[in-house]
């Protein structure tokens, strides 16, 4: 290998920069998102709703077990002191479900409330995206530890969140699009099944696109490192300060 073949150390530092950037970013969706368990913890209470009625077709039982089993994951994260906000998201989601087909005696009802969040939400990603604040970046900005300074200071990043936030919102528009109709003209359990399936894929692909544009974008402005740094500078400051007028009087002494 000549040396112009070898890799510069600037190339190298470079690529070290691109694979840490792409790292962080992998390591606050993850987080942000919930990863595997939020997955399951997501997933799992509907499944068992759609399970038992297939068998027995008993609104009550399949409703309770739901519901018990979102319960039970929030207990075991409390127990192991792990970030329980998507386990208490599932139970409000489930819970929600399960009041609203007690009262109405639809069992297709229990994912009603589920559906209009999703649509809900899907309005909300593309409105923020087209006003010039995506959802998705007020979601992930105190992840990556810069809050808002991407909608100022970083144009880069502000771009990248407004294609996930419209990524987002057209893949949950689409969901709604698929699942509405069936809520008509489906029975239940086709619906239940449909849902179940219609979880995970649209959410990973969601991510993946978020992960794209994010790990193209600049890297983000980390204001709580600034924010130490002023105080430091501050606090060094200070001291100077307070030091100077003693050296003063030392020398007219």
């Amino acid at each position: 290998m000549t040396s112009l073949d070898r890799p510069t150390t600037e190339e190298t530092s470079a690529d070290t920069s691109a694979d840490d950037a792409r790292a962080v970013t992998e390591a606050a969706l993850f987080e942000a998102f919930g990863g595997v368990r939020g997955m399951v913890e997501t997933v799992l209470p509907g499944l068992l709703f759609v399970s038992i009625y297939t068998v027995n077709k008993n609104l009550h039982m399949s409703a309770l077990a739901a519901l018990g089993v979102a319960l039970v994951m929030v207990v075991v994260r409390l127990a192991r002191r792990d970030t329980v906000k998507h386990a208490f998201s599932g139970v409000f989601g489930v819970g929600f479900g399960v009041v609203f087909a007690m009262m109405t005696g639809n069992a297709k009802d229990f994912y009603l409330p589920g559906m209009l969040y999703t649509l809900g939400l899907a309005l909300a990603y593309i409105v923020t995206a087209m006003a010039g604040v995506p959802l998705i970046g007020l979601m992930l900005g105190p992840v990556f530890k810069e809050n808002l300074s991407w909608r100022t200071r970083n144009p880069g990043r502000k771009k990248a969140y407004t294609k996930a936030s419209w990524a987002w919102g057209l893949i949950l528009l689409a969901k709604c699009a698929i699942l509405f109709p069936l809520y008509w003209w489906a029975d239940t359990t086709q619906l239940g099944w449909v849902l179940v399936a219609l979880k995970i894929p649209p959410f990973l692909l969601a991510v993946y696109l978020t992960w794209v544009f994010l790990a193209k974008a600049p890297p983000p402005i980390d204001v709580f490192a600034e924010m130490e740094a002023e105080e430091e500078r501050k606090a060094a400051a200070e001291e100077e300060g307070e030091g100077a007028p003693a050296g003063r009087h030392r020398r007219q002494s």
